[in-house]
């Protein structure tokens, strides 16, 4: 990325943050009564709008699908103005992912294609003339067609290997961790590519909850360690292979985690008994801990990693503004739904 570029990126990153809601605010969505009150009150904050074209009667969908239309835009340009950052492209594939994931699991379910587009939003697809992908993947009758879809892609091998060990484990979150797994590689090898050493840490911490996650998981849903190894990607620093392979051959969940004792991440090793809890109190720790490591990228200036920090802290930002949503169509306790959103403690 040329200077002039960089320092641009830098000031667009800036302003964005400047503008990031603060913790009274969703607080204040949260009380919401009721979906009308709620687009009343995000009317009165920058995402008004993100949201203006939102016909009644409202639905927490909606409400969702506006936002991620917003953030595919926010990303777009965060990602045109980072002079096309490899890195920037790499977590601009969470958008196509999330269609993929809804179109697979839904098929397995047994969903029609009438019951699964309605919950697609490809604006995001649209921006970067992908939308055939997704079509292609709509439009097909069934699992191995959908396969077929894709084996041109970048998607192409994974799913093969998704579809496998679905089939022998029949669980239906195996598809989730090889769509991620194919993100997490591309922005694994975007950063070797790039070589700049700002991008380390924030990307670098996005790898490694990927591939810990992915060794509790698992070892949770009975996997062989040659199973596990195959959801990971390359290591970093923050998590070298030999940690992960002790990790993996732990005797269980409670262990691998007691191997990250003397890691970066020691903090994070939860208190739980159960493994289902403590995988999730993990994964919340984890995420709050990438949070704040986003938030760090602001404290040098002009560095190419505020582009970084800032896409992910939107993203976060707008995942708990749909998490909301969610929360007051359900007539879910605010405490509640604020003890589950990734802001500031």
């Amino acid at each position: 990325m040329g200077g002039s570029q960089k320092v641009f990126a830098a000031v667009k990153s800036y302003s964005k943050r400047g503008r990031l809601l603060p913790k009274n605010e969703f607080q204040t969505l949260a009380e919401s009564r009721d979906l009308d009150e709620l687009m009343t009150r995000i009317k009165n904050t920058n995402y008004a709008d993100a949201v203006s074209k939102i016909s009644k009667p409202f639905t927490s969908e909606k409400i969702e699908s506006a936002l991620k239309s917003h953030l595919a835009d926010i990303h777009y340009s965060i990602s045109k103005t980072g002079g096309g950052s490899k890195v920037l492209e790499a977590f601009y594939l969470k958008f196509i992912i999330s269609n993929l994931k809804l179109i697979l699991k839904g098929r397995i379910l047994g969903k029609s294609q009438e019951e699964i587009e309605p919950r697609l939003n490809l604006h995001a697809e649209e921006l970067i003339k992908q939308r055939d992908v997704i079509l292609k993947a709509l439009v097909a009758k069934d699992l191995e067609e959908i396969v077929s879809s894709l084996s041109s892609t970048v998607f192409g091998e994974d799913i093969v290997k998704a579809v496998a060990l679905y089939n022998d484990k029949k669980n239906i979150q195996i598809f989730d961790t090889y769509f991620d797994k194919i993100m997490i590689q591309q922005l694994s090898a975007s950063l070797r590519i790039s070589g700049d050493k700002d991008l380390a840490r924030p990307v670098g911490m996005n790898i490694d909850f990927y591939n810990l996650l992915s060794i509790l998981r698992g070892k949770f849903w009975g996997l062989d360690e040659q199973q596990i190894q195959d959801l990971l990607v390359s290591s970093t620093s923050g998590a070298p292979k030999d940690l992960l392979g002790r990790m993996m051959a732990a005797e269980s969940v409670k262990d691998a985690l007691n191997e990250l004792t003397n890691t970066t991440y020691k903090n994070l090793i939860p208190q739980s008994e159960s493994d289902i809890d403590a995988i999730s109190e993990f994964e919340r720790a984890f995420e709050m801990a990438i949070y704040k490591g986003a938030k760090n990228t602001f404290t040098r200036m002009f560095s190419t990693s505020t582009s970084v920090g800032i896409t992910i802290l939107t993203s976060y930002e707008v995942r708990n503004l749909g998490s909301i949503a969610f929360a007051v169509e359900q007539k879910i306790p605010p405490q509640t739904t604020m003890s589950k959103l990734i802001i500031e403690e």
